[in-house]
Formats: structure tokens, sequence, C-alpha cells
């Protein structure tokens, strides 16, 4: 997963990629190679807005983008929530497919239930009851002809 971190008015040190890259390792292992991060870090220079470092995640994973983001006077604590978000949205993601995934194969694979050979026919009041299965099987369900085209009916 290639992660890219950026800064609005937060300088973006060695230290904090690398503890952005520690965070969303659980994240990592749970989406394939292909997916991007883009984490946002921007500080509002507001002196009454008391959570002013926050933290923006976009998780682009194949046929989804997943997004986050959380408030917290900490920088560090504020990826922290974005990466707990993340995850519990991938998890959400990765069990919705895995469901769905079951279902349309469970429903290619409807399993025709075989009747017991054990029980074909009864015997009730001296007439034989002959299984609904076993009639449909043994009649015979081609089509009559008719008279073809070049050929008159006996009847005229």
């Amino acid at each position: 997963m290639r992660i890219d971190v950026k800064g609005r008015n937060v300088a973006v040190s060695d230290e904090l990629r690398a503890h952005v890259a520690k965070r969303f390792r659980k994240v990592e292992r749970q989406v394939s190679e292909l997916a991007s991060l883009e984490l946002e870090l921007f500080e509002e220079r507001n002196p009454r807005v008391a959570d002013c470092h926050i933290a923006e995640a976009t998780l682009h994973v194949k046929g989804t983008t997943l997004r986050a983001s959380s408030r917290s006077p900490d920088v560090v604590r504020s990826i922290n929530l974005v990466s707990d978000e993340i995850a519990r949205q991938v998890k959400r993601h990765r069990d919705r497919r895995r469901k769905r995934r079951e279902s349309r194969a469970a429903a290619a694979h409807v399993p025709v239930p075989v009747p017991e050979a054990e029980e074909t026919s009864r015997v009730l009041d001296g007439e034989v009851a002959v299984d609904v299965g076993d009639a449909v099987r043994s009649a015979d369900l081609t089509p009559d002809p008719g008279p073809l085209a070049g050929e008159e009916s006996a009847a005229s």
C-alpha cells in the first residue's frame, strides 16, 4: 500500500511519517498492494478552537473509496483516531464483500434434493400410488408431430 502524507500549516517530519506507517500497518495487511492512502494533516490557527489538529485520511481500494476525519488538540492523537476509523471501515468493507461473494457462490451451486430410492411407490387400498417425480421421468413428453406440410390428414 502506498502512503502519502501531506501537511498544511504542519511540518511533516520523518518521525511523523514513521508513526503514520506504524499506525496504518494493520490496514496495510488487509488491503491489496495497489491500494493508496492519502493522509492530510493540518492545523487550524484559531485560538477559540481547542481541537485544532485535523487528520483526514482517504483510502482508495478496488471499487471503493474510504474516508475518515478526526480532530484533537494533538496531531499524533488525530492520526491514531483516524487510523482506527479507517481500520474499522476496511474490516466492514471486507466483511461485506466476503458475504456477497459467499451468497453468490451459494446461489450458483444450489443443491438439488434427490428423492429417496427406498420409497418410490406405495400401495393404498389396492391401488399403486406412484411418486410424482417418477411419473414425470417416465412420461413420454415428446410432442406429436402431427401431419406434415405436404400430407393431407386421413379424415379428409
